[in-house]
């Protein structure tokens, strides 16, 4: 009997829907734009947390990044007393290679701004990275064609090249980069390996994609090593079974060592850690996460008064077949879940509309901005869960008062 009443209140409900184009158009105009809001902002957030994290997971949970600079806000360090610190040097790489025992691998890091040229084709400003031997075994990437560096290669100083995804794009468009000779800072360089192609996150705008690795013993005959201002980083990571703590701890005390300070000085280098970006990105992704439901919230609340506007003109609308309906013998749950079933349905086809001009919109996205943004299941079924306590929400008053109305009264309403 239950599924019988509401078989048939899904069809007058269906009905309704129906006949009333306009209406019905109206009613799921306010919640589209309302589950569009709110579901396009979880989308966009799963997206940046996600890209985030991929990032930061480039960089190793076991890894420790020694720099002038804190990669966050540190409200014990002042900008003007960093400044004066001295940039990480190949001094403190030949230290902690020396004296750690924690340590399984080391590389010095120095990245520079620097024009890069094939034939006609010019990178302006291309981001070059002199990197130690050791580069491939702490920082997370793919050779997509060609080869790392030699040993030998690394040792001599060889005029050799790793371009990333994007520069071979630029520099040799669809022809293949290796074996190929490009000019960086106007010195002849072979290139002999392409980084596989990362794509654009939230947390940086390419990866490796755009970065052209060299050994460092070459990169030292076109950068300036002296330079306070250089852009280096010590990259160190830890032994299996090695605490990252006790590998800060033992770091710490070969560079203070090496840099000779006394004990009541303090440390004149930022040791950087993933875990620490994380931490920071987790309190962010919350107050995202609150900002998401706050503005979606508003919009479907307005979606949701228009569902309920619309029932109760639906409701005045039909108030004699109520009447005609209870005389016949209809109860009051037949006439309760008539009008629930017709706002929970508007509600739910509204969402689904929403739900669509989003994977529409991530399409767009993806395609002109090259970006990996998609439309998970979870936030599906969000949508249709929200859109559905919406229905219910909204359309339960309309539906009440049609329940209880008098058959008498109902019958000669229009009259």
């Amino acid at each position: 009997m239950f599924f019988r009443l509401l078989k048939e209140g899904f069809i007058f409900a269906f009905n309704s829907i129906i006949v009333n184009k306009l209406r019905t158009f109206l009613s799921l105009f306010g919640i589209t734009i309302g589950i569009f809001s709110i579901i396009s902002v979880f989308t966009v957030l799963d997206w940046m947390e996600k890209s985030v994290r991929d990032s930061i997971s480039t960089l190793g949970d076991n890894v420790i990044y020694v720099y002038k600079w804190p990669w966050g806000f540190e409200p014990n360090l002042k900008w003007w007393d960093i400044i004066k610190w001295p940039v990480v040097s190949k001094n403190d790489y030949e230290a902690i290679l020396n004296k750690s025992t924690k340590t399984e691998s080391a590389c010095f890091y120095v990245r520079q701004d620097k024009q890069i040229k094939f034939k006609k084709n010019l990178a302006s400003d291309a981001l070059i990275g002199a990197v130690t031997h050791e580069f491939e075994n702490i920082r997370s990437f793919e050779i997509e064609n060609g080869r790392y560096f030699s040993p030998e290669e690394s040792a001599s100083g060889k005029n050799v090249a790793i371009v990333g995804a994007v520069i071979a794009e630029r520099l040799f468009e669809k022809a293949d980069p290796v074996g190929k000779q490009i000019m960086i800072a106007g010195k002849k360089t072979n290139v002999i390996g392409v980084i596989k192609k990362e794509g654009k996150g939230a947390l940086s705008d390419s990866g490796m994609d755009e970065e052209t690795l060299v050994p460092l013993n070459y990169g030292k005959t076109f950068i300036n090593m002296r330079n306070n201002f250089l852009d280096a980083t010590l990259m160190i990571k830890a032994k299996d079974g090695v605490q990252v703590q006790e590998l800060s701890d033992e770091t710490t005390m070969i560079l203070r060592a090496a840099r000779r300070l006394q004990p009541d000085m303090i440390n004149n280098f930022y040791l950087n850690r993933a875990s620490l970006i994380t931490q920071s990105f987790d309190s962010v992704f919350a107050g995202i996460n609150i900002g998401g439901w706050v503005i979606g919230g508003f919009a479907i609340l307005v979606g949701g008064f228009g569902i309920a506007n619309i029932m109760f003109v639906s409701v005045r609308e039909r108030t004699n077949i109520i009447g005609i309906q209870k005389a016949l013998g209809a109860k009051r749950f037949f006439i309760l879940q008539q009008f629930l079933v017709e706002s929970v349905l508007l509600s739910v086809i509204g969402g689904l509309l929403g739900v669509l001009m989003i994977f529409i919109a991530t399409l767009v996205i993806n395609y002109l901005y090259d970006l990996n943004i998609y439309l998970t299941m979870a936030n599906v079924f969000l949508a249709i869960f929200i859109s559905g306590i919406i229905g219910v929400v909204a359309g339960y008053a309309p539906a009440y008062s049609a329940a209880k109305m008098n058959p008498v009264e109902a019958i000669g309403f229009s009259f």
